[in-house]
């Protein structure tokens, strides 16, 4: 990757700055782990069970935690430790629990947290092809995030997408009481077609509407299914959350109330309601009729 600073309509190339130390990426990770992830920090170098992880996290949003690994080399699999990560997570909950309470104060109830979602993400300068591959599952929370630094202080982080044609990790299952067994029956990854499926075409053609609607209006949004709804982010927050039910759509607007001028009234206050998606301004559609109204007011907060 080229990296240039614009200097009087000129291009300087920079230098890439690499970390000397672990130490050093994992530090610039913790002291900004919510701006670069939204993820919420618990603690570092946390051990149990004789694993040390390096930085421990937890996704307010999917209700999970999350193990964050930094590496400088690319000589260890990327698949065994994160698999071994996750069944030691999976395998001792309470100790999770107890290290969120004890160094955050707040209590945590084991019944909401949704130990479906748990993740591990590994953070270095440089992937290998072997790497990338040998965790290319569409249904495996492994993560890798290329972190590279340059001169000028400046940071890049590419997060390494999964391929289109990614297969199943469950055909990789061999054994009842493996590690990948525990992970594979307890951990979900979902997809658009798992919240689809069982809709009428009906519905999965208006969801499709507003998803192409949404993708033309937000720039490089990804699109993140979760379990009750499918996520379009943007720098890693929610902007919008669609809600997929049998007869009709519920999309969410991550905003305030009073951050929207919705002039027709369309819009819901759910600030005090329980809901899946994020934000206090609901909208239930079964057509398109304000589509493009819709985004207007999702634009207000771009």
């Amino acid at each position: 990757m080229a990296v240039f600073h614009i200097n009087n309509q000129q291009l300087e190339h920079l230098e890439e700055v690499p970390f000397e130390l672990e130490r050093e990426l994992q530090l610039l990770f913790e002291e900004n782990l919510e701006k670069i992830s939204d993820l919420e920090f618990i603690s570092s170098e946390f051990i149990v069970q004789n694993h040390r992880i390096d930085t421990l996290a937890f996704d307010r949003e999917n209700q999970a935690f999350v193990i964050i690994e930094y590496k400088r080399t690319t000589h260890y699999s990327v698949f065994d430790q994160g698999i071994s990560y996750l069944s030691t997570l999976l395998r001792y909950k309470a100790d999770f629990l107890l290290e969120y309470q004890e160094k955050t104060g707040k209590m945590l109830s084991k019944g909401l947290i949704d130990w479906s979602q748990s993740k591990v993400v590994f953070v270095s300068p440089q992937f290998t092809h072997f790497q990338k591959q040998a965790v290319d599952f569409k249904d495996l929370s492994i993560e890798l995030w290329e972190v590279k630094r340059f001169e000028k202080d400046i940071l890049v982080i590419n997060g390494i997408k999964k391929s289109v044609n990614a297969p199943s990790i469950k055909a990789s299952v061999k054994g009842d009481s493996s590690e990948l067994s525990l992970v594979t029956k307890e951990v979900k990854t979902y997809s658009e077609e798992d919240l689809l499926t069982n809709k009428t075409e009906k519905i999965q053609e208006l969801y499709d509407s507003y998803k192409q609607a949404i993708l033309q209006l937000i720039v490089d949004c990804e699109v993140v299914p979760k379990k009750c709804y499918v996520a379009f982010k943007k720098d890693h927050h929610n902007i919008v959350d669609i809600e997929v039910q049998n007869k009709q759509l519920k999309l969410f607007i991550n905003a305030k109330i009073g951050q929207i001028d919705d002039t027709k009234g369309i819009t819901r206050n759910v600030s005090q309601i329980g809901h899946y998606g994020n934000g206090d301004y609901e909208i239930k559609v079964t057509n398109t009729k304000y589509l493009e109204y819709i985004m207007s007011l999702i634009k207000q907060i771009l």
